[in-house]
């Protein structure tokens, strides 16, 4: 008989399978406007076929994203996206049967990489109020617990922790040997970083990714960062150019360009004026950190969601009991914030 891994066979995976041409895509955290198309061409006037044929170069990028986080070239290794960055830490620093601790809800893969690989996850759930506390973390840490994954911030909820939540989290953690991972995907729309945890403590790892506020999630790009010993490790998890040529060439020319401040700006302009602009209406906003927010229509929010889709705007709904009555929206530039506007207040009457 074929041998098939058990831990993939009962696996429960969803996939992007639907089409999303001409939405307004408010559902899946990506930058909803893009980068501008002049810049695009910009970047793409030197491309010609050796490029797309040859494997990409890392080098410079890396040295280049090295000098601006502010850390040694061989304390970062380029992943595709954050999600493998994710997974070999998974795959390096813990056992088969061990504990990953994170709380939930929150990015689905850390329980998706714990079933594939035979791992336990921990779940942290929230409070009442859509908190979760330090010392709620730390309760889970025990000597079974070979990981805590820390959001900062969270998705979807968009909490945060402080420096002091850190600190204690991370004693807990090296107190029972275990590896400590933190998630930077949205680092830019809350620019209070972690970064320094990972620069000066063993077994302490930081992700982000270029899917985010630079609009690059269509090239597959992320990094983490850490001390170079547990770097090299995951280098080796890695397959041969696991990254994309045209995602370098985009993230390098963004970081080049000065334009970040910028973007940043025009995002959290978006988001305030969405979120202030529905409150004046009477909704209730839920806006933490994060390029989004939760809205509670006045109407079903799942029937909601069907009604902007129809009209070629995607936004997230969640089927559970705290965030059930709520849609999630990405945020953007404030013109594309009003184009939601227009449409919500059609059809949620």
């Amino acid at each position: 008989m074929y041998y098939i891994n058990p831990n993939i066979k009962d696996l429960f995976r969803i996939y992007d399978q639907n089409s999303r041409e001409g939405y307004l895509r408010l559902d899946l955290n990506e930058n909803p406007g893009g980068l501008p198309d002049a810049f695009i061409k910009s970047v793409l006037k030197d491309v010609d076929s050796e490029f797309v044929a040859k494997y990409p170069e890392t080098l410079e990028f890396t040295e280049k994203l090295a000098d601006f986080i502010k850390v040694k070239p061989n304390e970062i290794c380029l992943t595709n996206g954050s999600a493998e960055a994710i997974r070999h830490i998974i795959e390096i620093f813990t056992k088969p049967g061990g504990k990953i601790v994170s709380v939930a809800p929150s990015y689905a893969m850390y329980s998706v990489y714990a079933k594939m690989y035979g791992r336990v996850h921990v779940p942290v759930p929230y409070n009442e109020n859509m908190t979760v506390t330090a010392e709620d973390i730390i309760a889970k840490i025990d000597d079974d617990v070979d990981l805590v994954v820390i959001l900062n911030p969270n998705n979807p909820i968009g909490d945060v922790h402080s420096t002091e939540d850190m600190e204690k989290i991370l004693a807990a953690a090296k107190k029972h040997f275990a590896t400590v991972l933190i998630d930077e995907a949205y680092f830019y729309f809350y620019p209070n970083s972690f970064i320094e945890f990972a620069k000066n403590n063993e077994h302490v790892f930081l992700t982000r990714t270029f899917s985010k506020l630079f609009s690059l999630a269509g090239c597959r790009l992320g990094y983490v960062t850490g001390q170079a010993d547990g770097i090299a490790l995951i280098q080796k998890a890695c397959t041969p150019h696991n990254v994309n040529g045209f995602g370098i060439k985009f993230a390098q020319a963004i970081i080049e360009s000065g334009m970040i401040e910028n973007m940043v700006a025009e995002q959290l302009e978006g988001k305030k004026y969405l979120a202030d602009s529905l409150m004046e209406k009477g909704y209730e906003v839920n806006m933490r950190e994060g390029n989004f927010l939760f809205i509670k229509p006045k109407t079903e929010a799942k029937a909601l969601t069907e009604r902007l889709k129809e009209n070629k705007i995607l936004v997230k709904y969640y089927n559970n009991e705290m965030l059930g009555g709520f849609i999630r929206v990405t945020t953007g530039t404030k013109e594309i914030m009003q184009q939601f506007i227009d449409i919500l207040l059609k059809l949620d009457c």
